[in-house]
């Protein structure tokens, strides 16, 4: 391995470090706790060195994110590959979506609530990004009903599904009804 090899490697894991230690400093204390300072110390690197990876927070916030949306792809994808039949499948993806924002909500909110820098729905969309949309396009697409543009309807059911994981997550809805309010939201919004 060349020097340049070892560098380039030790670069990366560097990187890696200082997104899984703002991930995890924000899962435990949330975002705000995030500081160049606080993971500096963290990661025993001095503040120049973390910056030399990412310019200040608002871009370690965009690179959780992107690893946050292809968790989310794989999550959901896994989900629906199990289930079977058209209906199954959308319920699958309702659950796996949610649930994934429960389990992580520090990843939810760069995600989809924090500016990480990042495009959404534009030319220059980050492929993780895409790939997310994709990965929930993959089953909507066949219940979007007859006339019905995917994508729209794909972006339609998304925001219901955020608008849930949102208000749960505030106490503003009943924990005891989620598994009904899924079921409401496949039924009614999927042509199965």
């Amino acid at each position: 391995m060349s020097v340049q090899e070892r560098k380039q490697r030790e670069r990366a894991e560097r990187e890696r470090l200082i997104v899984a230690t703002a991930r995890e400093l924000a899962e435990q204390q949330g975002w705000d706790a995030v500081t160049t300072r606080r993971l500096a110390e963290r990661i025993e690197y001095s503040q120049p060195v973390l910056y030399s990876h990412f310019r200040g927070k608002r871009e370690i916030i965009g690179a959780v994110a992107l690893q946050g949306a292809a968790e989310l792809a794989a999550a959901v994808r896994a989900a629906t590959s199990a289930a079977d039949g058209p209906r199954a499948r959308v319920a699958a993806l309702a659950r796996a979506y949610l649930d994934f924002a429960a389990r992580n909500p520090a990843v939810y909110d760069a995600l989809f609530q924090l500016d990480g820098g990042l495009a959404y729905a534009q030319e220059d969309t980050p492929e993780p990004l895409k790939d997310a949309f994709a990965a929930l396009l993959e089953t909507l697409d066949a219940v979007a009903g007859d006339g019905v543009q995917p994508g729209l309807f794909t972006e339609v059911f998304w925001a219901a599904l955020h608008g849930l994981a949102t208000l749960t997550r505030a106490g503003r809805l009943l924990p005891e009804d989620a598994e009904p309010r899924v079921e409401l939201l496949v039924d009614r919004l999927a042509v199965l």
